[in-house]
């Protein structure tokens, strides 16, 4: 990977498309350190110093995860690129729904292009709702239920300052999406993607230096290398299980046209077995933050559901929690594979140029073996999401770790899915620029 950077830069114009990715990187981390008008920076300040130790394990630690520690920090960036990131996947089932969209997917670029203009649409009308929420929850004191300052935290409850905070909130998410498409046409990689890892990659060298802290063996340097080991087994494991793909193979039959013949070549369909990617773990985790979502709203004095969800599914680290999170993200990969790939156009659009699997008949069969496989591969690749994905809280449990544990499973599998992606794009590019061909 650093040989490929280094081959990069030493082109120029993949040297211009890097460095403009890294001049829209250090505008987006400075935007994460600009507050929202109308709130008091100094009491944000202190309850994130109170709260430092446990800010992972709030209602928001995901989209905190997300907006690179923005959002308890209550910046402009606060919302981050979670409302696109909801946005995105709401349009993706969507497709598969309304026989419109499925449509204008089918229509090719054009097609794509509109809705992609829709997702900027939902993208802004999410983050209004999450923009006032965010300053609801702020004003109330539930951003910060355990700091001494959580109902100073925005001082003037003007109706005024509240338009002005939400229209700051929701300007700077079409800021960020403008940025992140940037990244997409000028700079190296998908921009949503970029922005994406540099906000969880940024809260890395705080987290682990707050392990090594807090560590009592050899001044804390022994917790500090192994969760240092622990984080490079992971990324070894997520890397081969990223990289590993079964390969159906494809034979086409020879077909003449006029005096040419086409066809008579042999490829294959590469199915991952994550096929899912990450995106089962940020719907199941949405799903379990509803109930602890109602039990704020409605208060701990409101009945015995209250307190039955804030016995079983408040804390992470309770038996309920964790099974019930691992079955959701079994369940959420078997859907969401069953709506991205469809055996029955995959087999139809071989049929009607040539192809077929050896050994297996055209049509219907190979609709039934492309599922049969699908399934056999997609049972390993959501085990291995729910596993990954309950590091952090097997950590809590095992060794009594900080909430916010950095190498967590959600942020492990999009960095490294980002930077495999990054860096096949780089070399693909190197490859076309330095092609020697067969002549010499």
């Amino acid at each position: 990977m650093l040989t490929a950077f280094a081959r990069a830069f030493q082109t120029p114009d993949l040297r211009k498309k890097l460095l403009f990715t890294l001049g829209i990187v250090v505008v987006f981390r400075l935007g994460q350190h600009v507050p929202v008008p109308g709130v008091s920076f100094q009491n944000v300040d202190q309850c994130v110093k109170e709260a430092e130790a446990g800010a992972g394990s709030g209602l928001f630690g995901l989209v905190n995860m997300f907006s690179g520690g923005a959002l308890l920090q209550l910046t402009i960036f606060a919302l981050g690129i979670m409302p696109y990131i909801t946005a995105s996947i709401i349009l993706q089932l969507l497709v598969v729904v309304i026989p419109r969209l499925e449509a204008l997917k089918k229509e090719g670029q054009s097609g794509q292009a509109k809705i992609t203009q829709y997702t900027r649409y939902l993208t802004i009308a999410l983050a209004v709702l999450q923009a006032t929420g965010l300053v609801a929850t702020a004003r109330s004191g539930t951003l910060f239920p355990q700091c001494s300052v959580a109902n100073d935290i925005i001082p003037d409850d003007s109706i005024f300052t509240t338009l002005v905070m939400v229209i700051a909130l929701t300007s700077a998410t079409a800021l960020i999406m403008w940025l992140g498409e940037l990244i997409t046409d000028r700079g190296i990689g998908n921009g949503m993607s970029m922005l994406m890892f540099v906000s969880i990659a940024a809260g890395f060298p705080g987290s682990l230096w707050q392990i090594k802290q807090q560590g009592t063996l050899a001044d804390g340097w022994i917790e500090f290398g192994t969760v240092v080991a622990c984080g490079l087994a992971m990324v070894g494991l997520v890397v081969f299980v990223e990289l590993a793909q079964r390969r159906i193979p494809v034979q086409y039959a020879k077909r003449m046209i006029g005096r040419r013949s086409y066809g008579g070549t042999s490829t294959y369909i590469p199915l991952k077995v994550n096929q899912a990617g990450v995106i089962p773990v940020i719907f199941a985790s949405s799903l379990l933050y509803i109930p602890q979502l109602l039990v704020q709203f409605a208060g701990s004095d409101s009945g015995g559901w209250t307190d039955w969800v804030t016995r079983y599914f408040t804390d992470g680290k309770h038996p309920y929690y964790i099974a019930t999170y691992f079955l959701l993200i079994v369940f959420f990969a078997f859907f969401y594979v069953a709506i991205t790939f469809n055996p029955e156009d995959v087999a139809e659009n071989m049929k009607k140029y040539g192809g077929f699997i050896p050994g297996i008949r055209a049509g219907r069969p190979t609709v039934e073996y492309l599922s049969y496989v699908l399934n056999r591969i997609t049972w390993p690749g959501s085990l291995y999401l729910g596993l990954i994905a309950l590091v952090p809280t097997l950590a809590l449990v095992a060794f009594d770790a900080q909430q916010d544990f950095p190498f967590g499973g959600t942020s492990i599998l999009i960095i490294v899915g980002v930077g495999l992606e990054t860096v096949r794009q780089i070399e693909s590019q190197l490859h076309q620029r330095n092609y020697e061909g067969f002549l010499r």
